[in-house]
This record gives C-alpha cells, structure tokens and sequence, in this order.
C-alpha cells in the first residue's frame, strides 16, 4: 500500500509498481518487493487453450517416451559408450521440445496440465519449467497436485521458489511448506513484508483477511485530480485490478475511494474530496469470504477495501481472490456432497486415495443393510406377490430424485444466504406442495402402468393404486428430508453440503420400502 499522497511526492518516479522511492518523501507502505519473476507469456488464448496444451503436452511425453524407448533397443556392442551417449542426447532433444512448450503457456495452464497428468509423467514436466514460475505455478496448482511437487523439491528450490511470491501469497502456501523454508523465506523480508505475512497468516483460513492484497495506492482528499493522474504516471504498472484509489487521512483512516472512471472525466483541477466516493462497500478483515463473495456479485465489484475495527485501511479484497473462492467452495460442495472429506488428486497414491472415501461407505453400507432389513420384514406378503419386488425400487428411485432437486435448491439458497428463518416455513410448505403435485401427477401415471403391465394378475388394480398412493408419500418424505438435512447440517455449524446425498438416498430408500411394502401389506391380507 503506497502512503497517502501529498503534493511534494512528485519529486521523483517510483522505483517500481508497488514501491515509491524513499527520496521522494513516501515509505512504501504495503507494498511488495520487486520480482525477478518474468511476465507472463503473451498469447492469444481462447476457453480450450488448456485442453490442447494438455493434448499437446501428452503427445510429446509419448514421443519422449517412444525415442527413449527405441535408443534403448539400437546395439552398439559390449561396452561401447555411444550406447549412453545417444540416449542422453535423444531425452535431451525431446525434452527440450517439450520445455519449449511450457515456457509459452501462462501459469494457470502449466498447473491444469500437472493435475492432469500421472505422477511420473507430472515431475517430468514439473522438472522442465522455468525456475522463475515455479512459485506462481505452485499457486495456481489444487491441493493435493500442490503436495506431491513439493515433495518433489528440494529445500533450495523451495526457497527460491518463495522468495519470488508476495507476502499475501506466501501466506496461501506457507500451510504446505515445511517450517525451516518458511523460516528463512520470512528472515529474507523487509521488516514491513514481515508484518503483512504475520498478518496474512493470522487470520483464519476462509476469511477475509487470509485473501486480501496489501498492494494498493492510496491518497489524500485534499489534492487536486492532476496531481493523482501526475503520480500513477510514475508508476510502472498499477496494481492489479486497480479499479479506484483508495482515499484515506494521515492516520490511514478510510474517507472513501476515487473510481477511475471519476479521475479521468473530471476536470484536472477538481479536488479529490468533491468527487470520491463514500458509500463504497467495505469489509473486515474477519468477515467471511464467501460472504464477501457475494457482495462481489451482487454489486458487481472489482475491488473492495479492508479495513480494521478503527476504520483505518488495512488491504484490499480483488475480483481473482473472489473467484477463487466462489470455485472452492463450489468443488466442496461436489465433494462433499458425495462424502468425500477433501480435494482428492486424480493420480494420488491408491492408498490414500481409497481412505478418503471410506466414512461415508462405511455409512453407506450400514444404510444398505438397514434398507435390507426392512424388505425382509415384509418376506410374507413378497412371497404372494411377487411383483412388489419389481415395482419397489421405482418408488425409492424417483422419490431421491425428487428429494434431490429440493436439496441442491435448499444448499444454493443456504450459500447465498437467503434461507433465514423468517421465510423457512414458508419455503417448507412450498416444497410439501411441490412434492404432493408431483406426486399426484408421476403416481397416477406409475399406477396405470402398473396396472397395465399386470392386468392379467388377480391384483394388477391394486398394485396400480399402491404404486400411486406409494409414491405420492415417498416424495413427500423426499421433499422434508431434502430441506431437513441441510439445514440441520447448518444448524450443526456443519458444511450443509456434507455427506446430504448419501443421508437422501438412506432415507428415501428405506422409508420408499416402508411406506410401499406397509401399504402392500395392508392392501393384500
């Protein structure tokens, strides 16, 4: 964060985008070191980028592969040193193609295509990439990718690899490094870097605080709008997503932010204070980010200040932070959904990979069992009539189904904050409607069919109006356990996404083989 600027900071340009020179009376507050990181390739890209370079990067690997494996074969003689030789400068020749190829892709994509690949093929791949990217890949990378390339490195790699990083992105993979190397990468930072990484790590882990970015420009109210447009011309580049400027008093203190828009369609000699903006959105460093999220897309922001309990200005929350979490929370969600308790790499070790998923099978198959049970209560009236068999798992079938939709409706609304419990009941009646409507309307179709497919039976019409009668209360049950689940899990403090497929499909299958074999068993006495 640059200090607040004043009329005498135009003495000399800034030594960079995030530092001001200490000569011309500002002290860099907040911002970054200068990187030695190069930029990122400039290409023209499209949505498929990623997916030809990793059909792009496959190919080369089974080149590289098929060479190696053809200069292994030639015969050169016993002890004939060319024998080495030739496959040494083979794997070079191909390798270098290949490296070629990732020096052109921008960061995102490297790491995409390693969360793509097999281990070996992924440490191949991650050995040919430019030093200087890899902290910005290890960024980019999940989780669990993220762990096995560390393990791949070196303590000097590591170090290196770091040291490039800003404090606000150091403190995302210090959780996955080993201490010594953040260690001595936090004793190689200024005694401000240090500060801002303290910071960063502090906080918890979905807040805000622990996704905000120290590089920003701020300055006063009381200058004039050509002296601001004077002092971003020193600036090498801006800061990224550098949307406003945040406008703030000596004691740091937020009085509002200057759009861009503003600065550059008033006229020069206009003061900040007549034109910036008071009512903007501000954020604490401890709200929750995915809060914040959707403040972001419901105000369609870029950026957002933050600020700390005395209203002085802290950090600032970007749009690519955002969409991070938006991501992040939409992938667990998906997994946890179908019981699985963490990011799970596609090529992780089978081991670890099979104990991940153990819990919820482990429910899974006591649920089974329970559902068992409860068809073999009802083994008499089974026994005379054997197509109950045949039509109970349709009753259990399109009840989840339905019990789904209520669900996915009720885990969005949850997200978005728009369940409270003013309008909970209301939403609960909805949705017993919907059920019973729906009911009504695939039971009457389900027992004609039934009817119709044992017309020639004693029971084809009762077995049509048990399937109606069957299904209109199965989905019922659905529809309460599909809003039931969630928000308990809420209630809880749990994730109202956690494991609520698994409990829907439990419930709607064994109630779905209660209530139709109970009803049977009322119906054929």
């Amino acid at each position: 964060m640059q200090d607040p600027l004043l009329p005498s900071d135009l003495g000399q340009a800034p030594q960079g985008p995030d530092r001001a020179s200490a000569d011309d009376g500002t002290a860099a507050k907040g911002g970054t070191r200068p990187s030695p990181r190069q930029a990122e390739p400039i290409l023209r890209r499209d949505s498929e980028e990623a997916s030809r370079a990793l059909l792009q990067v496959q190919d080369l690997l089974r080149k590289h592969n098929l060479l190696i494996e053809l200069a292994h074969r030639q015969d050169y003689g016993e002890g004939n040193d060319k024998h080495q030789l030739v496959e040494d400068l083979v794997e070079r020749q191909s390798l270098n193609e290949l490296r070629q190829k990732l020096d052109q892709l921008h960061s995102a994509d490297v790491a995409y295509i390693l969360e793509a690949l097999p281990v070996d093929e992924r440490l191949i791949v991650w050995d040919l990439v430019r030093a200087d990217r890899d902290g910005e890949i290890l960024l980019e990378a999940s989780d669990g990718v993220r762990e096995t390339l560390i393990a791949s490195m070196d303590r000097e790699e590591l170090v290196g690899a770091v040291e490039q990083l800003d404090a606000d992105e150091i403190a995302d993979l210090a959780p996955d490094l080993p201490r010594d190397v953040v260690e001595e990468v936090r004793a190689s930072l200024s005694l401000e870097e240090r500060e801002q990484l303290r910071a960063a790590m502090s906080y918890p882990e979905d807040s805000v605080g622990a996704r905000m970015d120290f590089d920003l420009v701020t300055v006063r109210e009381d200058v004039s709008l050509e002296t601001v447009l004077r002092y971003l011309r020193r600036f090498d580049e801006l800061p990224g997503h550098t949307d406003q400027v945040f406008v703030v008093d000596r004691n740091d203190v937020l009085q509002g932010t200057l759009p861009l828009d503003r600065l550059l369609i008033n006229e020069p000699d206009t003061l900040v204070k007549d034109v910036l903006r008071s009512d903007m959105l501000t954020l604490q460093a401890l709200d929750d980010a995915s809060e914040a999220a959707q403040a972001f897309e419901r105000y369609d922001l870029v950026s957002a200040p933050v600020i700390d309990s005395h209203n002085r200005l802290i950090g600032r929350l970007t749009v690519d932070e955002v969409v991070d979490v938006i991501r992040e929370e939409g992938e667990a969600d998906l997994l946890s959904q179908a019981g699985l308790r963490e990011e799970e790499d596609l090529f992780s070790n089978v081991w670890a990979s099979a104990r991940n998923r153990w819990p919820w099978l482990a429910l899974n198959l006591c649920t089974a069992f329970f559902a068992s049970r409860v068809i073999g209560g009802f083994e008499g009236v089974i026994e005379r009539v054997v197509a109950l068999a045949a039509l109970m798992p349709i009753v259990a079938g399109i009840a989840g189904n339905s019990g789904n939709q209520t669900m996915t409706l009720i885990i969005r609304s949850l997200a978005l904050g728009q369940v409270t419990t003013g309008n909970a009941r209301r939403l609960l009646t909805k949705e017993l409607a919907i059920a019973g409507l729906n009911g009504l309307a695939w039971g009457t179709i389900a027992g004609l069919l039934a009817w119709w497919l044992y017309s020639d039976t004693p029971h084809g019409l009762l077995l049509g109006a048990l399937m109606a009668l069957a299904m209109v209360l199965n989905l019922v049950v659905g529809a309460l356990i599909g809003m039931a689940v969630p928000l308990g899990l809420q209630r809880l403090g749990r994730d109202p996404a956690m494991g609520s497929s698994v409990l829907l499909t439990f419930t709607t299958d064994s109630m779905g083989f209660f209530i139709f074999l109970g009803l049977a068993t009322l119906m054929f006495r």
